[in-house]
């Protein structure tokens, strides 16, 4: 049998705990996946600390090649609202990684983007963002010539039901919900995992503690993460694993269900700020513009997430 081809990937994120173990998945699959590059944008934390975070994250696992670039510090219109109330104050709480090694590239996240796109094949790399998608939003804006380039756009983001921001918004589709409209009207191919999905990516204490038996650096850090106090009203009691499931329907489409749909994102201000609606039945007779993700096999997910994590140190 042939084995798969490497597909190149470029992280859009904003680190977070569980943009670093969908770091860590797309790090540990290397001979499935090619990381280009990582970019960083504002969101779960100020855009510098992020980046410093995507950079801890690397060098947990002595990775020192991968390019890191920090991008947008605010949303396109709205102020900026972070999450340290749920990623601690540096965004990594939880397992005490030291500052990062080295430093990122001198290049802004977006110009970074447009010049990788533009020397990359046609449908050649796909693009997985797991934050706010600010810094996609400007490169297409500033570069539409690169959408030719992009094989597919994989978004954390969203919910087909209750928010976790607010009670009708996620928290990426929240902070920046017009380069959330951007990207869904791009006529781009999109995936979306939102929280109806991804809340079904959480741990139970036999996975959680899988991670620490690992005995590596990289299992006590998830370990960690996973077991760092969590506050409450936010949809679910222990951690979800939000990003990681973008980067393992890349490696395990088969663990997971969808369906095409019409996505709109609410851009008003007030209450409904940031709401996605998803037509799941096609009510509104519009076109599909994001291919979205609803059902997600937990146990095996958790079960290869845990046994490729194995390989890292």
């Amino acid at each position: 049998m042939t084995a798969p081809a490497r597909e190149s990937i470029l992280i859009d994120c904003d680190p977070g705990q569980d943009d670093a173990v969908a770091l860590l998945l797309a790090l540990a699959s290397g001979d499935r996946v090619n990381l280009v590059g990582v970019t960083v944008v504002a969101g779960n934390v100020p855009v510098h600390q992020g980046t410093a975070n995507a950079l801890r994250v690397l060098d947990l696992v002595n990775s020192d090649t991968v390019p890191v670039h920090s991008g947008a510090d605010r949303p396109l219109l709205h102020p900026l609202e972070t999450a340290e109330f749920v990623c601690g104050p540096d965004g990594l709480a939880g397992a005490g990684l030291p500052a990062p090694s080295r430093r990122p590239g001198s290049a802004h996240a977006v110009t970074f983007l447009i010049d990788t796109l533009r020397a990359a094949p046609e449908r050649g790399v796909t693009l997985c963002a797991l934050g706010p998608l600010t810094n996609l939003a400007l490169a297409l804006r500033l570069a539409p010539d690169i959408a030719k380039k992009l094989k597919r756009v994989s978004v954390m983001g969203g919910a087909m039901n209750l928010g976790n921001m607010t009670p009708a918004a996620e928290f990426n589709a929240y902070v920046d919900p017009h380069a959330a409209a951007i990207v869904l009207g791009s006529g781009l191919p999109v995936t979306l995992f939102g929280l109806h999905l991804t809340h079904e990516a959480v741990p139970c204490a036999a996975d959680i503690e899988a991670f620490a038996a690992l005995g590596t650096r990289t299992g006590r850090a998830v370990h960690g993460w996973l077991t760092r106090t969590r506050p409450g009203g936010l949809g679910t009691v222990a951690h979800p694993l939000h990003d990681p499931c973008v980067i393992a329907h890349l490696l395990w489409p088969d663990l997971f269900e969808g369906r095409d749909c019409h996505v709109e994102v609410e851009t008003g201000e007030g209450p409904l700020r940031g709401r996605t609606t998803i037509d799941w039945n096609g009510r509104l007779r519009l076109p599909a513009n994001a291919h979205v993700v609803a059902r997600l096999d937990r146990a095996r997910f958790f079960e290869r997430l845990i046994g490729t994590l194995a390989h890292l140190p």
